[in-house]
């Protein structure tokens, strides 16, 4: 079931929370999220000190924001300020280096209530329109990590929800590697995506699914992420990055869009 785009406050400005105490570190991955509690409860949060740093966190953002624009269900996002001395229960010192690594703004996400991991089998509870969106987003951002190792989708309440898109806007950690050519790169592969048998109706959804990622919406996706999250300090060139993250995306949204094809699983 997706939602309906309209019920989302898409491109309205993230909230800021203030971290009262780190609770734990999720050791489950290499970036060790953390759970914080703020005034406004407890939040599951990217370090801006862990893995790939910040553009991590632009990819999250990013794709976060295509998703409600698309309806698909992904967890609110928020900023959380971890001041310096922020009381940590978990002891572990290697998540206190993490910790002074990531001093500043982070991004927080609501917790799902009673979440369960995807599972083998699972697929065949997800119906072919949502199945096929999932697919045609993933394939838009490049993303390489919802497989069948690593699913990234969580079930709450019958739901499913979509996780983990830092990896996601691969093109955004070189740079200078980036060409005229590079948005229309065929390099992103469904063969291992943990949906593809359940995403029959790609090529059949793809005009419309596009018409919803227009423009104005890679902009606004944009303009919420932090300024401190791009590499730019400076106004100018911080607007010519962000330029250059939808001219990118863009492209790729130009017919015949690279990810999709003409077979059932496109």
């Amino acid at each position: 079931m997706r939602r309906d785009a309209r019920e989302q406050n898409f491109g309205s400005p993230m909230e800021t929370y203030r971290a009262h105490r780190v609770l734990r570190a999720d050791r489950s991955g290499s970036s060790w999220p953390v759970t914080v509690e703020t005034d406004a409860g407890v939040f599951y949060t990217k370090l801006r000190g862990a893995a790939q740093g910040p553009t991590s966190l632009v990819a999250e953002i990013v794709v976060g924001a295509l998703a409600d624009a698309l309806g698909l269900s992904v967890p609110a996002r928020v900023l959380i300020d971890i001041p310096p001395g922020t009381p940590i229960d978990d002891p572990h010192q290697e998540l206190g280096q993490l910790l002074r690594s990531s001093i500043g703004r982070n991004l927080g996400f609501q917790l799902l209530p009673n979440a369960q991991s995807f599972r083998p089998g699972d697929e065949t509870r997800v119906d072919h329109e949502l199945a096929s969106t999932i697919v045609w987003l993933d394939g838009l951002v490049q993303n390489p990590d919802r497989t069948v190792k690593n699913p990234n989708l969580l079930w709450s309440h019958n739901q499913l929800w979509l996780v983990d898109h830092g990896a996601a806007l691969g093109f955004q950690h070189d740079w200078p590697a980036v060409t005229e050519a590079s948005p229309r790169s065929g390099r992103w592969s469904v063969t291992d995506h943990a949906l593809r048998s359940r995403a029959t109706r790609v090529a059949a959804m793809d005009g419309s699914l596009a018409t919803r990622i227009h423009r104005g919406a890679l902009e606004s996706a944009l303009d919420g992420v932090p300024d401190d999250f791009l590499a730019e300090d400076s106004g100018e060139a911080l607007r010519r990055r962000r330029a250059a993250y939808v001219a990118f995306l863009w492209k790729r949204l130009r017919s015949p869009r690279p990810f999709v094809s003409g077979g059932p699983a496109a």
